[in-house]
């Protein structure tokens, strides 16, 4: 009988692309070869590398292990290179809840996976009921810790040969930005001195200032999404002042940080930004959807202008986007300008950082645990990151690089995590220029 999946067709080609290009053959079905686990025991003993599912109403847990299952029945196995990952029904193939897997043991009645020596999930085949430990449930209130499942299904992973070292980095990639993201959802102001911080994305002309607010959003959100207009034109796609919120994918609450995109700057007279909107913007005068005019700055007597901004409509970060390939033939005049903009921030006590974009060979930067990633970012484009240090006068712990989304369909953890390190970084930023600011500055 040939056997079906009931795994979504969004959720197969993203894991097809996050395990490298591998494809899936279903090896076991519960409801076709019985629920007990001897069945699946001979079904998928040295198959090598298999990912087992199960199916609820609500969502979709899953195992995937880079050796095979245990060579001998009621044994315990220590798999490398493994993890859980869930999906929620209804949600755009969002994995949660990624955790490494460090043993498991399958008996006729029951599969257990360790996670370190706690049993994090432990499934009875005749009674079809999965029991997860707290941990795979982070923040996922609405759901309890025993479930029965409508199905269990074990897939074969090809491909996966001789990749061994990617699929230990993306899985420890997937746990390191777990890691990321609960940090960014509890991220708190400074002496919660303003709800929210202001990141402002100053840059040439297709230097990936849009790209970056929708590379940002699409981590949160679960998948790929381009709010924000982009392109590649000699003059700027964004012409007006943009404030953007960014929602948590996970419960659409909104997160304690905007970014605030402007009109590209440009070297040639009258075009692009006007570089005498930009202190406006600095003290929070200019409210969003302003339409920018290369000629013409804004004056106290436009309806956008705000004559009184209070600390929360200020900026308190000002990132400079630059294209890591355009470093070497920026003009005098372009660099004229970002020291203009940085004498302008630093009167304003406003924290200043550098954000590289077009990243090359972004994969190879990331190594190991990923704890000594800036370390090993400099040392990999020195020469780069030296340059830009001596032309704009920005520390080099304030230059950080990141990969955009750009055509790409699907998410890549690698990509997520200079993206989510680098925003970190500006929130850091922005705190200790908030922790600096005089008392008279002070709302």
């Amino acid at each position: 009988m040939e056997l079906t999946s009931s795994l979504p067709w969004k959720m197969e080609k993203q894991l097809q692309q996050l395990f490298g290009n591998v494809s899936l053959s279903l090896l076991y079905k519960s409801s076709i070869h019985r629920n007990g686990f001897k069945q699946m025991f001979d079904k998928c003993c040295n198959q090598g590398s298999t990912i087992t599912m199960f199916y609820n109403s609500k969502f979709i847990l899953g195992a995937f292990l880079f050796r095979s299952y245990p060579e001998e029945f009621n044994g315990i196995s220590e798999p490398n290179s493994s993890l859980f990952f869930l999906f929620e029904r209804g949600k755009t193939a969002e994995m949660t809840s990624k955790y490494l897997i460090t043993a498991l043991q399958i008996t006729d009645g029951n599969l257990t996976f360790y996670c370190s020596k706690d049993k994090i999930l432990s499934v009875e085949s005749l009674k079809n009921n999965c029991s997860l430990h707290q941990i795979l449930l982070d923040g996922l209130r609405s759901y309890t810790y025993s479930f029965r499942f409508s199905e269990c299904e074990v897939f074969r992973v090809e491909g996966t040969k001789n990749k061994g070292d990617y699929i230990s980095k993306i899985t420890q990639a997937i746990k390191y930005k777990s890691n990321l993201l609960a940090e960014l959802r509890d991220y708190k102001t400074y002496d919660n001195m303003v709800s929210e911080i202001r990141i402002l994305l100053l840059g040439p002309v297709g230097s990936g200032k849009s790209s970056f607010f929708n590379s940002v959003k699409s981590v949160f959100q679960g998948h790929v999404t381009r709010q924000a207009a982009v392109g590649s034109d000699i003059t700027s796609i964004t012409e007006q002042y943009r404030v953007y919120s960014i929602r948590d994918g996970k419960d659409g609450k909104s997160l304690p940080f905007l970014l605030c995109d402007s009109m590209g700057l440009d070297d040639k007279e009258g075009a692009g930004l006007c570089v005498d909107d930009i202190p406006h913007v600095l003290k929070g005068n200019i409210s969003d959807r302003y339409q920018f005019t290369s000629h013409k700055p804004i004056t106290s007597n436009h309806p956008a202008f705000i004559a009184s901004p209070s600390l929360k409509d200020k900026i308190h970060c000002v990132a400079y986007v630059l294209d890591t390939n355009s470093v070497d033939t920026l003009s005098s005049k372009m660099v004229s300008i970002f020291k203009q903009i940085r004498r302008e921030a630093l009167s304003c006590g406003i924290a200043l950082v550098v954000l590289l974009t077009n990243l090359n060979n972004y994969s190879d930067v990331l190594q190991g645990d990923f704890l000594n990633m800036s370390e090993l970012m400099i040392s990999q484009n020195q020469r780069i990151v030296n340059k830009v240090h001596e032309l704009l006068s920005i520390p080099i712990f304030n230059i950080f690089m990141v990969e955009n989304y750009a055509s790409e369909l699907e998410l890549d953890p690698l990509k997520d995590i200079l993206i989510l390190s680098a925003l970190r970084q500006m929130l850091r930023a922005a705190d200790d220029a908030l922790e600096d600011l005089p008392l008279e500055e002070i709302d």
